[in-house]
Parts: C-alpha cells; structure tokens; sequence
C-alpha cells in the first residue's frame, strides 16, 4: 500500500510550495499603490497568483489519491517555512527587522497574558467568596 509514496509526497511538497509561491505573489502586489480597485484585482500578478493556488489544489488532490491524509499535519505546515523564506529572498525584508518585529510581538503577548491571569484570579478570588459565603 506504501510503495511508490515518494513521487506523490515530492508531488504535494511542491504544491505546497507553490502555494508559497503564490501566497507572497500575492503580498507583494498589496503593497503595491494601483490606480483604482479593478486594477487593483484583475493584473496579471493577482490573477497568475490564484491560477497558482488553483492549480496547487489540483496538484494537493492528486497526491491525496495516493498518500494517507494522516501525512496531512506533516506537510501541508511546510508553508509556515516556505512563506517567510521566499517573503524574505523576494520581498527583501532584513532578518533582523523581522526577529525585532517579533521580539516587541512577544513583549505585548506577555503583557496581554499577565493582565487576563491577573484578572481571573482577581475574579476567582471574588466569586469563589460570593459562592461558599454561608447562608444565614
């Protein structure tokens, strides 16, 4: 049942990263100013962009004929690394700049998770002397 499983793997890792592909395709024409919304949809990056998403899920579908969904959460999030590794070869976005955007994106995230825990023991603390006060 398993043989022959490499072709068809390598087929979905290159949907995958075609879908990469496409997905920074994408990015990079948002960052672009275009002169008005139809312009903005309908030129030939986006359009060549969602002919590659499309032709990506032909591709994800074929190799879903032959290879077990349950390799699904192994390389279906090979995404999570192509995305920023042709983002930043393309766009030329600085590692550096990246790592501090997410240095301060981790900063904030602790804040935010101080200030909830805080405030649900705060609110435990009240409730659960509202709810065992004796009855008179």
């Amino acid at each position: 049942m398993f043989e022959g499983l490499g072709r068809y793997i390598a087929v979905w890792i290159v949907s995958v990263f075609i879908s990469s592909i496409a997905q920074v395709m994408l990015k990079m024409e948002a960052n672009r100013e275009h002169a008005s919304k139809l312009k903005e949809y309908m030129n030939p990056m986006v359009v060549s962009a969602y002919f590659i998403f499309f032709l990506s899920t032909f591709l994800t579908m074929y190799a879903l004929k032959y290879v077990p969904l349950t390799y699904s959460p192994i390389i279906e999030p090979m995404s999570y690394i192509f995305v920023p590794v042709i983002g930043v070869l393309l766009l030329v976005s600085p590692v550096q700049e990246i790592m501090q955007n997410l240095y301060q994106l981790q900063d904030q995230m602790v804040l935010i998770f101080a200030a909830i825990a805080l405030t649900s023991l705060i609110c435990a603390w009240v409730f659960s002397r509202v709810i065992t006060r004796p009855i008179a």
